[in-house]
């Protein structure tokens, strides 16, 4: 309970944040964050009601694809960074097009393992296990997209830092805490809490149901937990409602730019 309650201080707190300082690209981690407490408390459920499948099928889908959410939320939040820096061109490919592309697929994996996770429930032995087949492709196929995409917001900051480096120090006259480099680092720590959960979960589902990681709680809160809690709890402090001024504005910016190099490629 202890979890849930923790979750929910920050989902009450980035939802405030939310209103007062904007950031809709944020509204997706949120709304995951209200809909990831709501699995701990089904989790505590558990505990009193071991066998109820309702309860386990709730606590399932609700611990495992809440994190989706989360994702969709970073995967936005670059395309606006670059935006606000005018640093297209250190993306592989433009903004508008990023947020697409790994929203897409976030919302792809995230079906593929709603379906592995409703069919692993099953009590038909080859139903189940072709569930847990099709979940752990799911996982993979997340955890593929969500390094690529790691790796695109590494290479984002670096060639900003090294090619432009006026961009860089666009907000070295300001305090770290309202620095743009500040929420690049913490795109990243997020990211990285990310991926170690998207391993675990990989590792734990190949093990099987019954493996030493899905049967050893310390690892679920260990491996699982406490790096989401860390990746969504670190934007409390560091808003980008209120670091990326304007921010909200940026996403119709986004929307002409796009067809702006819509019309490019054609000609």
């Amino acid at each position: 309970m202890e979890y849930m309650a923790l979750v929910l201080v920050v989902a009450l707190l980035q939802s405030w944040m939310l209103w007062w300082q904007g950031g809709m690209c944020m509204l997706a981690m949120v709304i995951g964050e209200f809909t990831w407490a709501v699995g701990f408390g089904t989790r505590f459920g558990l505990h009193t009601q071991p066998d109820s499948q309702g309860i386990y099928i709730a606590y399932y889908l609700f611990i495992v694809l809440s994190p989706c959410a989360f994702i969709a939320s970073e995967y936005m939040l670059l395309g606006r960074l670059a935006r606000y820096l005018k640093s297209h061109r250190h993306l592989l490919i433009p903004p508008q097009r990023i947020t697409v592309v790994f929203v897409v697929s976030d919302i792809t994996t995230f079906l593929i393992q709603a379906a592995g996770a409703l069919l692993s429930i099953s009590q038909n032995a080859k139903l189940h296990t072709t569930g847990e087949h099709i979940f752990l492709a799911g996982l993979i196929l997340q955890l593929i997209s969500f390094a690529l995409f790691t790796l695109l917001a590494i290479r984002f900051l670096y060639r900003v830092k090294t090619l432009d480096p006026h961009v860089w120090a666009i907000d070295a006259a300001k305090r770290w805490h309202e620095d743009w480099r500040t929420l690049g680092l913490v795109l990243l720590v997020s990211a990285v809490g990310i991926l170690v959960r998207c391993v675990y979960r990989v590792v734990e589902l190949s093990q099987g149901y019954l493996g030493h990681l899905a049967t050893t709680e310390a690892f679920f809160y260990g491996l699982d937990s406490l790096p989401l809690f860390i990746a969504v709890a670190v934007y409390t402090p560091f808003w980008p409602g209120r670091m990326i001024p304007g921010i909200d504005k940026l996403a119709k910016l986004g929307c002409v730019l796009g067809e702006y190099w819509s019309s490019s490629d054609l000609t």
